[in-house]
């Protein structure tokens, strides 16, 4: 599910519109925390597009979720 980019951070090689991988990725994370509802992409609340620890990139998004 992820490529490391040349930064060392994981990046979601599915990009910006895989709802169910990114779904099913959250499921598994220990680190995951919901953002503010307003900075949410998805009804889906626990999906890594609305995780604060993400980072959107032109492509994707980046995790900085600190135990990975």
């Amino acid at each position: 599910m992820w490529i490391v980019n040349e930064e060392g951070r994981k990046v979601f090689r599915h990009g910006l519109e895989a709802y169910t991988a990114a779904a099913q990725e959250a499921q598994a994370c220990p680190v995951f925390r919901e953002d503010v509802e307003d900075e949410w992409v998805t009804d889906e609340v626990r999906s890594c597009y609305n995780c604060r620890y993400r980072r959107w990139t032109a492509d994707s998004f980046q995790c900085q979720g600190t135990s990975l």
